[in-house]
């Protein structure tokens, strides 16, 4: 398929954030983009405004006449009434992660892999090339701060049609930052020049079946790499790289010897400044614009992709700075001196224990309330364990019901199940609707919502019900 010759795309769950990453990149692109999804958000909003056509009803009158593509996201059911339309109707239907992969071929693609820790990674690169001048787009899994958007693009890196002459071997390439998503095996359809893996913990194993099959798939990730190209891989991780070819390997780690490593950390008034150590220089008194040390690990597997794109230390050290964070991880929405209000996308066991970690570390003597939403029944099952020492960490626990997204419920597994496994004196279950009045009682002093479902839809009831 041509993907320079497309007038019109139409997007089957547009509303999702690697969805509309990619309608964004059409609509930039002068393509005509609509789509459908299940419910308005305020990103299905923004995408109205930039000119896209979306409906929310399953109605296949709704879809236009005229359309050259159809993209769908796995999450779409096969029953859904507008899926089977389109499927029997002729026109070429993609995945995300196909379309994604045709893309980023005609660019020096700089990939980042992992289970956690993906998208802050690659919003972090994406910045820096931005604050390092160079050309580039990038299609991320959250929105940048810092540019409010979750699809990034300089001035001409959209011009014309992507090439390899515009690619991994123009004498001034054109970057193309992606997470490379393992869910579905989707990251496969990438070929990188610089690929990161931060971490490969189990998960998904209602598409892998087990760990095992879940690391040989990042291993096969590796084999993705182009000739000659770049793997940054955390240090320790029993991911095995395959060799089907040549490739340069690193190792990265927060404060561990490696080939890129922070040292001399320290924080001071809730701030983190250390020294990067690369494979030819130290870089002295950088300052990190974010807080928590798991977004130092990140920060350093970012700078290490920036070093090996030839960025500057004064670039490294200017972004890394500069860099507000991404909307959902470790996103400050309150921050007073009696209460503060953290909201994270955390839905995987280590991302609980590093998001609630790191307030800890941020506020040790203050009292930690954590708000739940369960993510999949089936990733409830499979971690159920691993989530209850995770959400331990808190000192007030409130679940909320299990968001099933794309799955049918599995009897027996509910938040109850896991709040049962819980070792924690106080803690609890709470509907949606009575979440307010269920804090005011608590009168927390940290409170952390948590949670990859629609928990962001509470974010803004929670910040009105405690402002000051």
């Amino acid at each position: 398929m041509e993907l320079n010759s497309l007038r019109s795309v139409y997007f089957l769950g547009i509303g999702g954030i690697g969805m509309s990453a990619l309608a964004r990149y059409f609509i930039r692109r002068g393509i005509l983009v609509a789509g459908y999804d299940r419910t308005p958000t305020v990103l299905t909003d923004q995408l109205s405004e930039e000119g896209m056509r979306i409906h929310f009803e399953e109605d296949v009158t709704l879809i236009p006449t005229t359309i050259d593509l159809v993209i769908y996201t796995p999450a779409i059911p096969v029953e859904n009434e507008e899926y089977r339309y389109l499927a029997g109707s002729g026109i070429p239907m993609k995945k995300r992660a196909e379309i994604l992969g045709m893309i980023a071929s005609g660019y020096k693609t700089i990939a980042v892999a992992g289970t956690h820790g993906k998208t802050t990674t690659s919003t972090m690169i994406a910045h820096m090339l931005g604050t390092a001048g160079l050309e580039h787009i990038a299609f991320l899994g959250g929105i940048l701060k810092n540019d409010d958007s979750n699809f990034l693009s300089s001035k001409s890196a959209l011009d014309g049609s992507p090439s390899m002459e515009k690619g991994s071997h123009a004498s001034h390439p054109v970057y193309c930052v992606v997470e490379a998503d393992e869910y579905d095996r989707s990251f496969l359809q990438l070929s990188p020049d610089i690929a990161i893996i931060t971490s490969a913990d189990a998960d998904h194993l209602d598409i892998y079946g087990n760990h095992s099959a879940l690391q040989e798939s990042f291993e096969a990730f590796t084999g993705k790499i182009r000739e000659k190209g770049s793997l940054i891989m955390k240090l320790g991780l029993t991911v095995k790289p395959l060799r089907n070819h040549f490739y340069f390997e690193y190792a990265y780690s927060l404060n561990q010897e490696a080939t890129f490593f922070a040292k001399n950390i320290r924080l001071e008034r809730e701030v983190i400044h250390f020294d990067f150590v690369t494979p030819t220089e130290i870089i002295e008194n950088m300052t990190l614009g974010v807080p928590g040390m798991f977004n130092l690990e990140n920060a350093v597997a970012a700078m290490a992709a920036g070093y090996l794109a030839g960025i500057s230390t004064t670039d490294l050290a200017r972004a890394i700075l500069s860099y507000q964070g991404v909307r959902r991880r470790f996103d400050f929405r309150i921050r007073r001196k009696d209460f503060v209000y953290i909201d994270d996308y955390a839905h995987h066991p280590e991302e609980l224990r590093a998001c609630i970690g790191a307030a800890r570390e941020l506020y040790p003597g203050k009292r930690i309330t954590a708000v739940f939403q369960p993510h999949l029944f089936s990733r409830t099952r499979d971690l159920a364990d691993d989530f209850a020492r995770s959400l331990e960490m808190a000192d007030d626990l409130i679940l909320l019901d299990i968001y099933p997204a794309r799955e049918k419920p599995i009897p027996g597994i509910t938040s109850r199940f896991l709040m049962d496994k819980i070792n924690l004196a106080r803690k609890s279950m709470v509907k949606k609707e009575s979440i307010i009045d269920e804090l005011k009682s608590r009168k927390p002093e940290v409170l952390l919502t948590l949670g990859a479902g629609d928990i962001d839809q509470l974010v803004a009831p929670i910040e009105n019900a405690f402002k000051c």
